[in-house]
């Protein structure tokens, strides 16, 4: 069995952690629920959800990696009291982060693939109708799909096989500094557009009324709660081990906590600036920010489209688009690749060869689900749509319940265990305050967020 690694800095640490937690969701479903629910008062209300739910349970899922020196392959097995089943969870959690893989990386491989298209100048001088016509080209394309999707794969499994040091943490450190700084320049040039003003105005200065009544006066606010707390519990990637397992890389030097909010400090860094490029170029060109899925590949490449430079801007948002999707498969890759390791006593070669296999094959029912395989209906969604379902509304919910309840409970770990593991070091101390909070009442919110997922899926 390989020595384990360790990082090399804390920076390290912090910037693929927040890697991990950084995505899709921060700067895609970010802006369009942000607009869809009333701008800033949404945001206020998104923060209080991140602190109250999201930074407790990180801090859970770092002390269970770090006090077990595992990934969650034998994490669970380590600290567990004689004779349970918590570690029955960890399969779950492994079969989670492949099922994430199996869309995330096709996506990942559009933002590659429109990288490309729009540096090319592909889209320049394309009206709204064509521009979605070259969407729904590429995804009718199974060539260009299954190609680009196994670039991604490729490109996250060579830096995994590298290491955690040489590998996950260098290269996750350049992506994450470059990703942060093309974001400051992105938003400062839309900033800067002629009429930008109402977009910043709608982003930045909170309207409690947006957030109860919608534009056409409809009562909205029990929608907007939801979606807070959703947004709030699912951008930091909690449930699935994919925390835990850089947990279980760190030293005792630091608390739990105060690594937990500067973890979700620069998590919620990342979806604010994505907001302040989003909302102002919408604005300038009068582009509603609230259209879903399509806010990416349609509605932003129409923006670009009329911008000055808008060949150069669109390209480089796109590029930072894919850095920040790649950070989430890197770390996730990582968390697979140390699970067989761990439990299989594999060397990490033949973990990188292995998932490599594994999620090209298991990543073409996604591909193919909207060409080929486009009639395919379980529950009435497309392939896609149940892989996301499976993940989003069922495995990290209940997944982040199976953490919190192991920490609290004289079942699992316990309370008192889990206390002097996040309390270990120096900085942010985990309060005691906070117990009959979270072990008798954040697991019934994090239940009704599962329920409430549910009733909004199929509602």
């Amino acid at each position: 069995m390989e020595k384990r690694e360790s990082f090399s800095s804390r920076l390290g640490f912090l910037l693929i952690s927040a890697g991990c937690a950084i995505g899709l969701g921060n700067v895609w479903r970010f802006p369009y629920i942000t607009g869809q629910y009333g701008g800033a008062a949404f945001v206020l209300l998104y923060l209080l959800f991140l602190v109250a739910l999201g930074l407790p349970v990180m801090s859970m899922e770092l002390a269970v990696g770090r006090a077990s020196q595992k990934s969650m392959a034998l994490s669970f097995h380590v600290l567990e009291p004689k004779g349970t089943k918590w570690h029955w969870y960890s399969y779950i959690g492994f079969a989670g982060n492949y099922l994430l893989m199996m869309f995330y990386t096709v996506i990942a491989g559009w933002l590659l693939y429109y990288c490309v298209k729009t540096l090319r100048g592909d889209f320049m001088g394309l009206d709204a109708q064509q521009v979605t016509g070259e969407f729904t080209q590429m995804q009718a394309d199974p060539v260009i799909m299954g190609v680009f999707m196994v670039i991604v794969v490729v490109l996250g499994m060579l830096v995994c096989a590298q290491g955690l040091r040489n590998g996950v943490e260098r290269v996750n450190k350049v992506m994450m500094l470059c990703l942060l700084g093309l974001m400051v320049v992105l938003a400062i040039n839309s900033i800067l557009l002629e009429g930008a003003g109402e977009g910043l105005k709608f982003y930045l200065q909170p309207n409690f009324r947006n957030l109860i009544y919608d534009a056409e006066g409809n009562f909205i606010l029990g929608e907007a709660v939801f979606a807070a707390m959703g947004q709030a519990y699912f951008t930091l990637s909690l449930g699935i081990g994919a925390i835990a397992i850089f947990g279980s890389y760190i030293g005792k030097e630091h608390r739990l906590m105060g690594e937990a909010v500067r973890i979700g400090v620069l998590d919620t860094s990342v979806a604010f600036v994505a907001g302040l490029i989003i909302f102002p170029a919408c604005s300038a060109y009068g582009v509603a920010p609230q259209s879903g899925a399509s806010l990416v590949f349609i509605t932003l490449p129409n923006v670009f489209n009329h911008m000055p430079m808008g060949q150069l801007w669109g390209g480089l948002f796109f590029v930072f688009l894919f850095f920040a999707a790649l950070s989430t498969i890197i770390a996730v890759f990582e968390n697979l690749i140390s699970f067989c390791m761990d439990k299989w006593n594999w060397s990490r070669k033949k973990a990188v060869l292995v998932n490599l296999v594994g999620v090209l094959v298991l990543s073409m029912p996604c591909v193919l689900g909207s060409n080929v395989w486009s009639n395919v209906r379980i529950l009435g969604m497309d392939i896609s749509t149940v892989e996301d379902f499976l993940v989003s509304q069922n495995i990290l919910p209940l997944g982040s319940l199976v953490y919190l309840l192991f920490c609290v409970s004289k079942l699992g770990w316990g309370w008192d265990n889990f206390l002097e593991e996040a309390n270990a070091g120096q900085g942010l101390k985990f309060p005691k305050s906070i117990r009959f909070y979270v072990t008798y009442i954040l697991p019934i919110v994090v239940l009704v967020i599962f329920v409430l997922g549910y009733i909004s899926f199929f509602g």
